[in-house]
């Protein structure tokens, strides 16, 4: 039979228990290191709270731009921490290894600077936005062909609320790189009409009409700047445009604004009786070689009356 020999084995055996009494020993040395380096990595975390707190107090003092605080309270909190970490190992005495660590986070950053450009895009794209920033939390904006109210603003997405009731993500390099149409900025939107009215009517008449109409809406601002101006001659009535300035964002609402302003002009039309006319079609039947209407309404006549004859 085989035949184990232990003396064979004593010796990697004896290393072994060498090594698990040198790492025990090295852990109990180890130990009272290690509880200060986790109270130290507390003591960080708990710092950077009341920090974060302190912050928020501040900068809501001194500035009203929330991407601007978001980016520089998460900027303050999470280099404490950093700041903690290293001091924790430190105390363990893992200087090479910090060095190291270092050492690999640089690497480990530039493989990943290739690797996730977009993401780093959208990250630098956030820092400029707060730090410029053309939008702000409430602001109603439109870009890339999506509008409504911005939610937040973080270092990586900007999210909107559209007035369907989505919640729309919007990378930052997107909003960075489009044009963005920022409603909120001036306080105030201008509605655009067009209308049309009869070939017979009163031009200079129509035009009084629709200025006294929109001079006497309520919620409409600048009438000075109000804007009547014939565009052309369409197929079945002279076109025009009226264009008034409301406040915006605001209540009432752009939409509500248009619809009464619509309502408006035609119940002021009706008792001026002017005419909005609409397109009138003539049905040819006659082009080359059918029948035109008028025989074809003749011979239907003569049809119904020879039909009768013989029935009599």
């Amino acid at each position: 039979m085989f035949e184990l020999d232990l003396d064979s084995y004593s010796e990697p055996v004896k290393l072994i228990l060498e090594k698990i009494n040198n790492w025990a020993a090295a852990s109990i040395k180890m130990l009272p290191n290690f509880l200060v380096a986790v109270l130290t990595l507390i003591a960080f975390i708990i710092i950077a709270r009341i920090v974060r707190r302190i912050l928020t107090k501040l900068l809501d003092k001194t500035t009203s731009n929330l991407a601007l605080q978001n980016l520089l309270i998460r900027i303050g909190y999470f280099a404490i921490i950093a700041v903690g970490l290293f001091a924790a190992l430190g105390i363990l005495e893992l200087d090479k290894t910090v060095t190291s660590l270092l050492a690999g986070v640089g690497v480990i950053g530039l493989a990943l600077g290739f690797a996730f450009q977009d993401i780093a895009s959208n990250f630098i794209s956030g820092v400029i936005l707060a730090v410029r920033s053309p939008i702000n939390i409430g602001d109603i904006i439109e870009v890339s062909g999506h509008m409504g109210t911005v939610t937040d603003t973080n270092l990586r997405v900007t999210s909107i609320k559209t007035f369907q009731g989505q919640e729309v993500f919007i990378p930052n390099s997107t909003i960075l790189q489009d044009a963005i149409v920022n409603y909120t900025t001036y306080g105030k939107r201008r509605i655009d009409l067009a209308v049309g009215v009869s070939y017979g009517e009163d031009l200079r008449r129509v035009k009084k009409v629709v200025l006294e109409t929109i001079d006497k809406m309520q919620n409409v601002i600048d009438p000075q700047n109000t804007i009547f101006a014939y565009t052309g001659f369409g197929g079945s009535s002279i076109d025009f445009e009226i264009k008034f300035w409301i406040d915006y964002p605001d209540h009432p609402s752009f939409l509500d604004m248009r619809s009464e302003a619509i309502m408006s002009i035609k119940e002021a039309f009706d008792n001026a009786d002017i005419m909005i006319p609409y397109p009138i079609r003539t049905l040819d039947f006659g082009i080359k070689g059918g029948e035109k209407l008028s025989e074809m309404k003749l011979n239907l006549l003569e049809n119904q009356d020879n039909s009768q004859r013989e029935i009599d």
